[in-house]
């Protein structure tokens, strides 16, 4: 799908450079997060979610547990992902590939990821561990959960989610994911998510920690597109880092007191 340009008036094109399509662009790593880190990751509690007035999409789903676990909870959770159009031993097989990439990140940049994880790596992914097998498990129960689907397009009804989520991917590979590209899968995702409702999104950066260069422009397109975007800082849990998210609403939404308010 065809993004549309960003503005040029206000943000010269040297801001903004034109995308290139890598000649070897690089995989996607098939995560198994728990439900605890998902919400560690994107500021939200197990209380939160219980209270979600509606479905709730996670997009990548990657082999995460959250489908299964969040379910315990009382909440709906549909998963989107490219690599659920792989039979499913494929998608375990890439899971634990992803593990095994990122036992190696944390060993050689130990700087990136919160502490305790780096002097305690192997109990961290023990919990991917537990994740993957719930993802099996679920996904082989209940496959209409799991929809083989990419940014930037989604086959998805307007406003079908009361919050959707979107981790590791569009800034953390910026290689497959440039400007433009950004730019229409966040508009896609807000147009999925009901207007009560909010996208969020982490990290703010790519997989050596350097954050996104253009988020500004970025979100001053978004604000043409009459999305509304805020980041908000996640206080870190047992001294770890401060996390960025971007979080999305459509900007004409009346704004209510609920579950998800900050």
């Amino acid at each position: 799908m065809a993004a549309e340009g960003f503005p040029t008036e206000r943000f010269p094109a040297e801001r903004f450079p034109r995308e290139r399509a890598p000649s070897e662009p690089p995989d996607v790593l098939v995560t198994s997060r728990p439900l605890d880190e998902y919400c560690a990751l994107f500021g939200l509690t197990r209380a939160r979610l219980a209270a979600l007035p509606g479905l709730l999409l996670d997009c990548p789903g990657g082999a995460a547990g959250l489908a299964a676990e969040a379910r315990e909870l009382g909440c709906r959770v549909i998963a989107a992902d490219p690599a659920y159009a792989l039979p499913l031993p494929v998608v375990a097989a890439r899971a634990r590939a992803a593990r095994a990439a990122m036992a190696t990140a944390m060993a050689d940049r130990p700087y990136l990821y919160p502490s305790p994880h780096p002097h305690r790596p192997e109990r961290y992914l023990r919990s991917w561990d537990r994740a993957r097998r719930l993802f099996a498990a679920d996904s082989a129960a209940h496959p209409q959960r799991y929809v083989a689907a990419a940014l930037p397009r989604l086959p998805f009804a307007g406003g079908t989610f009361a919050l959707t989520l979107s981790g590791y991917l569009l800034f953390a590979y910026p290689e497959l994911f440039g400007p433009e590209l950004q730019l229409a899968a966040l508009t896609e995702l807000v147009r999925v998510t009901s207007p009560d409702g909010e996208v969020r999104v982490q990290p703010l950066c790519d997989a050596r920690g350097r954050r996104c260069p253009h988020l500004d422009p970025l979100r001053y397109a978004l604000g043409e597109r009459r999305i509304a975007s805020e980041v908000h800082r996640v206080p870190p849990a047992e001294g770890g880092h401060t996390r960025r998210v971007l979080v999305l609403r459509a900007a004409d939404r009346r704004r209510r007191a609920g579950p998800l308010g900050m």
